[in-house]
């Protein structure tokens, strides 16, 4: 899965995928509907990649909270981002209990389980990359543990 071409373009509402790229501008289509439109270097962009989520610790990366909720929903829909700020709150603690309450508001998480659903509604959630930089992760600590007996 690459967020890095998933964007938020500020006055535009929903997820845009970039399409091609050119000197001054980027052509992006709409996730929704499939319409096409340049953006330019006065709109402000954000693509999901850049996104993460404050807990107490650190920040969460959007894709790891991505992961967490698809983990959760086996490869479903999440709750909708329509529902009342409790049970919004509640859902999110599911995910991830450690979320800085502080930081984190409701209109966060309606975004973020707008954006899951609507990702995952048009099967654009991939976390083989994820998969394999945990996997390689494993080999390592247990390669560091057998060097150390």
């Amino acid at each position: 899965m690459d967020l890095k071409k998933i964007l938020i373009v500020s006055g535009k509402s929903g997820l845009f995928y970039i399409v091609n790229q050119g000197k001054d501008r980027i052509i992006v289509e709409s996730i929704q509907d499939k319409s096409r439109h340049p953006i330019f270097p006065s709109n402000k962009v954000i693509s999901l990649e850049d996104i993460s989520i404050f807990t107490n610790a650190e920040e969460v990366p959007l894709k790891k909270v991505f992961l967490k909720i698809f983990e959760l929903e086996n490869g479903q829909k999440c709750i909708d981002n329509k529902s009342d700020s409790n049970a919004l709150k509640t859902y999110m603690e599911k995910v991830l209990p450690e979320y800085d309450r502080e930081k984190v508001y409701v209109s966060d998480m309606k975004k973020l389980f707008a954006w899951y659903n609507l990702l995952i509604e048009h099967n654009m959630l991939n976390f083989d990359d994820i998969k394999k930089e945990e996997e390689e992760k494993e080999k390592k600590t247990e390669e560091n543990s057998s060097d150390n007996q």
